[in-house]
């Protein structure tokens, strides 16, 4: 009993020790830039060893040289909630929580239909948490650590300087990743020079930035942009 007791405490020591390491992290990022992100590094793994060509776009760009359309799109497009909730939006959680419980019953009523498509409620913050420190495992001991890195980047940054990390580091395609190697990849402009169609585009792509990067005639992406656009206006930024 004594030795699971120790071994109990040895678990404790170690998440704590874990958890101090991201807030130092974390800390960090308010006056750094972060060299890479976990969901960086397992991609470049994965290109490394999937015996094609290896190709990495990536420079990183102060927020002032990044256009404030894109920043109106990608917020109109992924968490419009972004500028007042505390990381989390729990009414976007509930919704999205009942879009993929119809979907399962539709699933379970017709056996040989497809998979039920997961719909996330995650915020901007919430993706970053995830794509800085996390895997992509849909696991609860996952999601809940992603909630308390959510919760210290909150803590820790302003809204500014998470809306700028996320932009910097988040994929836009196969070894695509923030706005200056999106825009130059798809526009062959600086992130700066994006208008508000071609920001709203690379907004919608975000969801699924490979599989958009293969279908540049796609009606959806053309129809979505066109609504992030009208959507734009109401948008205030941090």
């Amino acid at each position: 009993m004594r030795q699971i007791g120790r071994w109990l405490l040895l678990l404790a020591v170690a998440a704590l020790a874990l958890q101090l390491f991201f807030v130092g992290r974390i800390a960090l990022m308010a006056v750094m830039a972060p060299q890479s992100t976990a969901f960086q590094r397992s991609e470049a793994w994965r290109l490394a060893t999937s015996g094609g060509s290896f190709h990495w776009r990536q420079q990183w760009v102060d927020a002032d040289r990044i256009s404030d359309q894109l920043k109106r799109a990608v917020i109109a497009s992924e968490d419009s909630g972004f500028p007042d909730h505390d990381g989390v939006d729990w009414q976007a959680l509930e919704k999205a929580w009942e879009k993929n419980e119809k979907a399962a019953e539709r699933a379970t009523a017709r056996p040989n239909a497809k998979p039920a498509k997961i719909v996330g409620g995650s915020t901007i913050t919430q993706q970053l948490a995830k794509n800085l420190f996390l895997s992509g495992e849909r696991t609860l001991l996952r999601k809940g650590q992603e909630f308390v890195l959510t919760l210290v980047l909150e803590a820790l940054l302003d809204k500014r300087r998470i809306l700028e990390i996320y932009l910097n580091s988040v994929e836009w395609g196969e070894g695509v990743f923030g706005a200056e190697a999106a825009a130059r990849h798809y526009f062959k402009k600086s992130a700066a020079q994006l208008n508000a169609y071609e920001a709203a585009r690379l907004a919608v792509m975000l969801p699924r930035p490979r599989h958009y990067e293969k279908l540049p005639n796609s009606g959806y992406l053309a129809s979505r942009a066109r609504t992030i656009v009208a959507r734009m206006g109401d948008v205030q930024l941090p």
